[in-house]
Protein backbone atom coordinates (compact mmCIF):
# COMPACT_ATOMS: atom_id res chain seq x y z
CA UNK A 1 0.00 0.00 0.00
CA UNK A 2 1.56 3.35 -0.69
CA UNK A 3 -0.66 5.49 1.63
CA UNK A 4 -2.40 4.28 4.36
CA UNK A 5 -5.75 6.33 5.64
CA UNK A 6 -3.47 7.98 8.68
CA UNK A 7 -0.91 9.43 6.19
CA UNK A 8 -4.07 10.95 3.85
CA UNK A 9 -5.74 12.42 7.09
CA UNK A 10 -2.30 14.32 7.85
CA UNK A 11 -1.35 15.07 4.39
CA UNK A 12 -5.01 16.76 4.35
CA UNK A 13 -5.20 18.34 7.66
CA UNK A 14 -1.99 20.19 6.60
CA UNK A 15 -3.70 21.89 4.08
CA UNK A 16 -7.76 22.69 5.38
CA UNK A 17 -8.80 24.68 8.07
CA UNK A 18 -9.63 22.84 11.02
CA UNK A 19 -11.96 24.56 13.76
CA UNK A 20 -13.01 23.38 16.78
CA UNK A 21 -16.44 22.54 17.98
CA UNK A 22 -17.02 25.92 19.61
CA UNK A 23 -15.44 27.79 16.83
CA UNK A 24 -17.68 25.89 14.67
CA UNK A 25 -20.95 26.49 16.61
CA UNK A 26 -20.30 30.52 16.08
CA UNK A 27 -21.13 30.50 12.58
CA UNK A 28 -24.10 28.70 13.15
CA UNK A 29 -26.47 31.47 12.64
CA UNK A 30 -24.44 32.72 9.56
CA UNK A 31 -26.89 33.15 6.50
CA UNK A 32 -23.37 32.76 5.04
CA UNK A 33 -22.27 29.31 6.16
CA UNK A 34 -23.77 26.45 4.98
CA UNK A 35 -22.78 23.09 7.59
CA UNK A 36 -22.39 20.00 5.70
CA UNK A 37 -23.23 16.87 6.96
CA UNK A 38 -21.37 13.64 5.55
CA UNK A 39 -22.60 10.84 7.79
CA UNK A 40 -24.73 7.57 6.43
CA UNK A 41 -28.86 8.20 6.90
CA UNK A 42 -28.53 5.65 9.44
CA UNK A 43 -26.14 7.54 11.59
CA UNK A 44 -28.07 10.54 11.07
CA UNK A 45 -31.62 8.95 11.87
CA UNK A 46 -29.69 7.32 15.06
CA UNK A 47 -27.66 10.23 16.93
CA UNK A 48 -29.30 13.47 15.43
CA UNK A 49 -27.45 16.18 13.82
CA UNK A 50 -26.79 19.99 14.04
CA UNK A 51 -29.68 21.94 12.93
CA UNK A 52 -29.66 23.00 9.86
CA UNK A 53 -26.84 21.40 8.09
CA UNK A 54 -27.61 19.55 4.74
CA UNK A 55 -26.99 16.53 4.06
CA UNK A 56 -24.25 15.09 1.40
CA UNK A 57 -23.26 11.33 1.60
CA UNK A 58 -19.29 10.98 1.16
CA UNK A 59 -20.26 8.92 -1.93
CA UNK A 60 -21.58 11.59 -3.22
CA UNK A 61 -20.15 14.58 -2.90
CA UNK A 62 -17.70 15.14 -5.97
CA UNK A 63 -20.80 14.99 -8.07
CA UNK A 64 -22.89 17.22 -5.90
CA UNK A 65 -19.85 19.77 -5.84
CA UNK A 66 -19.00 20.00 -10.02
CA UNK A 67 -21.46 21.89 -11.54
CA UNK A 68 -20.92 20.29 -14.77
CA UNK A 69 -22.34 16.79 -12.91
CA UNK A 70 -25.55 15.79 -13.42
CA UNK A 71 -25.94 15.34 -9.70
CA UNK A 72 -24.95 19.14 -8.80
CA UNK A 73 -26.57 20.52 -5.86
CA UNK A 74 -26.74 24.55 -5.94
CA UNK A 75 -26.36 25.21 -2.85
CA UNK A 76 -22.85 24.08 -3.59
CA UNK A 77 -22.61 27.27 -6.15
CA UNK A 78 -23.86 29.60 -3.62
CA UNK A 79 -20.65 31.65 -2.58
CA UNK A 80 -21.49 30.93 0.89
CA UNK A 81 -18.79 29.48 3.44
CA UNK A 82 -18.70 25.82 4.07
CA UNK A 83 -18.37 23.58 7.47
CA UNK A 84 -17.91 19.54 6.80
CA UNK A 85 -18.64 17.32 9.58
CA UNK A 86 -18.71 13.60 10.19
CA UNK A 87 -18.81 11.19 13.43
CA UNK A 88 -15.18 11.61 14.16
CA UNK A 89 -13.69 14.36 11.70
CA UNK A 90 -12.08 11.87 9.16
CA UNK A 91 -14.67 11.25 6.38
CA UNK A 92 -14.65 15.55 6.83
CA UNK A 93 -11.16 16.01 6.81
CA UNK A 94 -10.55 14.10 3.52
CA UNK A 95 -14.50 15.64 2.38
CA UNK A 96 -13.15 18.77 2.68
CA UNK A 97 -9.59 18.15 1.10
CA UNK A 98 -11.33 17.39 -1.80
CA UNK A 99 -13.72 20.14 -1.39
CA UNK A 100 -10.61 22.48 -1.42
CA UNK A 101 -9.15 20.71 -4.39
CA UNK A 102 -12.50 21.30 -6.53
CA UNK A 103 -11.78 24.59 -6.10
CA UNK A 104 -14.89 24.89 -3.32
CA UNK A 105 -13.96 27.99 -1.13
CA UNK A 106 -14.30 29.43 1.53
CA UNK A 107 -14.06 25.14 3.44
CA UNK A 108 -13.16 24.14 6.78
CA UNK A 109 -13.90 20.81 8.97
CA UNK A 110 -14.69 20.62 12.55
CA UNK A 111 -12.08 19.07 14.69
CA UNK A 112 -13.47 15.76 16.00
CA UNK A 113 -16.45 16.12 14.56
CA UNK A 114 -20.05 15.61 15.51
CA UNK A 115 -18.93 13.43 18.35
CA UNK A 116 -16.64 16.32 19.75
CA UNK A 117 -19.35 18.85 18.87
CA UNK A 118 -21.94 16.64 21.33
CA UNK A 119 -19.20 16.47 23.81
CA UNK A 120 -19.27 20.38 23.95
CA UNK A 121 -23.09 20.67 24.97
CA UNK A 122 -23.70 22.22 21.41
CA UNK A 123 -27.09 22.73 20.12
CA UNK A 124 -28.48 18.99 18.28
CA UNK A 125 -31.43 18.33 16.18
CA UNK A 126 -33.44 14.84 17.07
CA UNK A 127 -32.33 12.15 14.52
CA UNK A 128 -35.47 10.21 12.78
CA UNK A 129 -35.14 7.10 14.27
CA UNK A 130 -37.37 4.39 12.44
CA UNK A 131 -39.62 2.23 14.53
Amino acid sequence: MKKGYRELLDEANAEIEVVSPEEAAGLLEDEDTIFVDLRDPREIERDGGIPGAKHVTRGMLEFWIDPESPYHKPFFASGKSFVFFCAGGWRSALATKTAQDMGLSPVKHILGGYTAWKAAGLPVAPGDKKK
